[in-house]
């Protein structure tokens, strides 16, 4: 693909390396000079130092030829607007970083359609996404957020005490936008049937609004609904803290903040009303012992600095805290974070790096579909319906989908959901789908691409 980056920063340059070594035609603009040439020494592709609002500089990248264009500055102002200008002049497919109060504000404003943009993102609402699914659900072996995160996958075992047990699919009544994508009955994956009944010991996989699945997932499992609150507290209350305060607000949660900047504390307060806002220093081990960081069930390092990230969640473990969750900037230490932090008493690390690429992939191919998940034969794919679809412009019910294949999710510009049979598809919505097989897998792909 011929793909054109604005933006060298700690997301562009990422991004720039890892597409670089897949063998994609890299173009990166940067107007720092010092940025654009410690890139260059890393990279096998065209470093322009220059301005990416600029038209002639676009036309100069290339740009009537760009498959893929992404503006990924820390000013979201630049990169909506060279975003917007990219379009104008021939792109293929734009993408603009933004920050979180941008996508918040979608409800009152379209920022993507007033600037004609493909997509919009911001790195932090993707961590905080991450971060937020550890909370909601600890246990469980699988949670994968697809359709931009508003639709999560998650894994859950039947129990001879759920309610569902013994009892054909058409018998259950989920609640509304629940859908199970594949039972993995033994050694066997299938995509289940009407008929198909819940044996004890199946693993099933749900797709749903990640806080509707909870429920769900407990009646399956045998579980007790009324689930005890959660204790959260997050270090920092930065756009990253904000973002998971935001998410986890109407969830079984009483979320804390910590944060060191009194001003910062006062604009959260009259932001949150459901979370309690302190001023507050977790590096400092008195304090967290006074705020009783022992008792609590998760702890969750969310400041700028990946030391005091980690570092507080390994203070906290030692006072007592259940789980802890780190911010990691730096993808490289997110890794080995991974890695080994279980041992430190450290659940998970979070990357914005990593969660940007883990989201952009999709856009990142030169195959008509992206391969998301595999789940023993069952594959979750993602494909996006081209104008001459035979979907395009038709309900879901209306179209012959094959046999071994759910429709999971759809991704209609910034909004996803689980569709429901009478829902218009239309030009540039995302299908997420479990399909079995070759034959599934081709019929799905030539329906939604044509």
């Amino acid at each position: 693909m011929n793909i054109i980056i604005v933006g060298a920063g700690e997301i562009g340059a990422h991004f720039a390396i890892a597409l670089a070594e897949e063998s994609h035609s890299i173009t990166v603009i940067e107007f720092d000079s010092a940025v654009a040439n410690d890139l260059q020494n890393y990279i096998d592709a065209r470093v322009l130092v220059a301005d990416g609002t600029d038209v002639s500089v676009l036309v100069d990248a290339g740009i009537v030829d760009c498959d893929l264009f992404l503006s990924v500055t820390s000013d979201k102002n630049v990169n909506m607007v060279s975003a917007s200008i990219a379009k104008e002049l021939g792109a293929k497919k734009t993408i603009a970083r933004v920050s979180p109060a941008i996508e918040r504000d979608q409800l009152f404003l379209n920022w993507r359609a007033h600037f004609a943009i493909d997509y919009i993102f911001s790195p932090e609402r993707l961590a905080a996404v991450e971060l937020a699914k550890f909370v909601r659900s600890p246990n469980s072996s699988l949670v994968e957020e697809i359709a931009g995160g508003f639709v999560e996958l998650q894994g859950a075992t039947v129990s001879a005490k759920s309610k569902h047990f013994g009892k054909p699919l058409r018998e259950i009544s989920f609640p509304d936008r629940i859908r199970i994508g594949v039972i993995m009955r033994g050694a066997k994956s299938f995509i289940p049937k009407a008929e198909d009944m819940l044996v004890e010991g199946d693993r099933v996989f749900l797709f749903g609004e990640p806080r509707k699945l909870a429920p769900t997932i407990l009646e399956i499992e045998g579980e007790a609904k009324d689930q005890a609150e959660k204790n959260v507290v997050i270090f920092g209350g930065g756009e990253y803290g904000f973002s998971v305060a935001q998410m986890l607000e109407e969830e079984n949660c009483r979320v804390r903040i910590f944060e060191r900047s009194p001003e910062r504390c006062e604009a959260l307060g009259n932001q949150l009303s459901g979370v309690t806002v302190l001023n507050a220093d977790a590096t400092r081990l008195s304090e967290m012992k006074e705020e009783c960081i022992g008792s609590i069930d998760f702890f969750i390092g969310a400041t700028a600095t990946d030391e005091d990230n980690v570092m507080t969640c390994l203070q906290a473990h030692n006072l007592g805290a259940k789980r802890c969750l780190s911010l990691i900037h730096r993808s490289d230490y997110a890794d080995t974070m991974n890695n080994f932090g279980e041992a430190l008493g450290i659940m998970a690390a979070v990357s914005p790096r990593e969660a940007t690429r883990k989201d952009l992939m999709r856009f990142i191919t030169a195959d008509r579909f992206h391969l998301l998940h595999e789940l023993g034969g069952a594959e979750l794919i993602e494909a996006t319906v081209t104008e001459k679809a035979p979907v395009n412009g038709k309900q879901v019910k209306e179209v012959p989908w094959p046999d071994d294949c759910v429709i999971v999710a759809r991704l209609h510009a910034e909004h996803g959901s689980v569709p429901k049979a009478d829902e218009l598809i239309q030009q540039d919505d995302a299908l997420y789908a479990f399909v079995m097989g070759r034959r599934a897998r081709r019929r799905f792909i030539s329906l939604v691409t044509g």
